[in-house]
């Protein structure tokens, strides 16, 4: 092989090493991903959250009692810290409360907004319950935890305040209705996308005849994302329908885009009159 042969060979084993090595480099954090409404948490070895997590993995709750141990293989028993991070659409949004219990020193930030802070070494557990309100759409809720020295304990949760008295927002209209009529049974089949907010308790269905008003009582009230409404006259008329959610406070949204559908027309064809017997 030439000389600038050999180079180009080196140069290609060089690459491909580096690429790999880079690979192996790579901090395991950025591989980890957790589904939403589960927690990203991570480790860190420091106070001040720097440098690449020791470890990472997902959470699906934030409740936590180490005592005096270390909180994972390769920690620290003291002055080590751990951050959770969620994401998630929390539809028409409302009024919640943010129960924390830690020892020692616990942050929780809502987009980047500080919403508790309880940031100092003690040796009991404090806690704190504020109250607030969490617009519409989607939202990321970060925890920080820090133990300094001694006894390691937290926890946390987000918990939407559903008295009638306190929330006042309506959910939001569902979101993907579309009604099919089978003339074969007789029947007409809405379905529906279910709604984001964590205290939707049901869905209320509606009928009207064309030419008519929406009446004062639904239809049917189901909890699923379908309703079958097999008591359609079958005169050949045409009816609409419409889905509202309602939640667990009674408030309720406004309703769908009316979903038409036209039976099919099965009304026995009246007897011929007129008719007199000849002689």
């Amino acid at each position: 092989m030439n000389p600038a042969g050999r180079m180009a060979a080196s140069t290609v084993v060089l690459s491909v090493i580096g690429t790999a090595l880079s690979a192996l480099a790579a901090p395991a954090s950025a591989a980890t991903t957790c589904a939403s409404p589960v927690y990203k948490r991570q480790f860190y070895a420091n106070t001040t959250f720097s440098g690449t997590p020791k470890k990472t993995d997902c959470d699906s709750t934030i409740s936590e009692n180490w005592r005096t141990g270390a909180p994972a293989t390769g920690l620290p028993k003291d002055n080590f810290a751990i951050r959770w991070t969620v994401t998630r659409d929390f539809g028409s949004g409302g009024p919640f409360a943010l129960p924390v219990s830690t020892q020692d020193g616990t942050r929780v930030y809502l987009d980047g907004t500080r919403k508790v802070d309880l940031w100092k070494n003690v040796s009991a557990t404090v806690k704190k319950t504020p109250d607030i309100t969490v617009p519409a759409g989607t939202h990321t809720l970060r925890i920080d935890y820090v133990n300094w020295t001694g006894a390691a304990n937290v926890s946390f949760a987000y918990q939407l305040r559903t008295s009638a008295t306190v929330d006042k927002v309506k959910p939001l209209t569902p979101k993907g209705t579309s009604a099919t009529y089978d003339r074969t049974t007789g029947t007409a089949k809405l379905t529906w996308t279910k709604n984001k907010e964590m205290d939707i308790a049901g869905y209320r269905v509606n009928r009207r005849l064309k030419g008519t008003s929406f009446g004062s009582k639904p239809l049917a009230t189901t909890t699923s994302t379908s309703y079958t409404d097999s008591s359609l006259p079958k005169t050949g008329a045409s009816y609409y329908y419409e889905v509202r959610a309602y939640d667990k406070a009674g408030n309720e949204s406004a309703g769908t885009a009316d979903q038409g559908v036209t039976t099919i027309d099965r009304t026995p064809t009246g007897a011929p009159g007129g008719l007199t017997a000849g002689s």
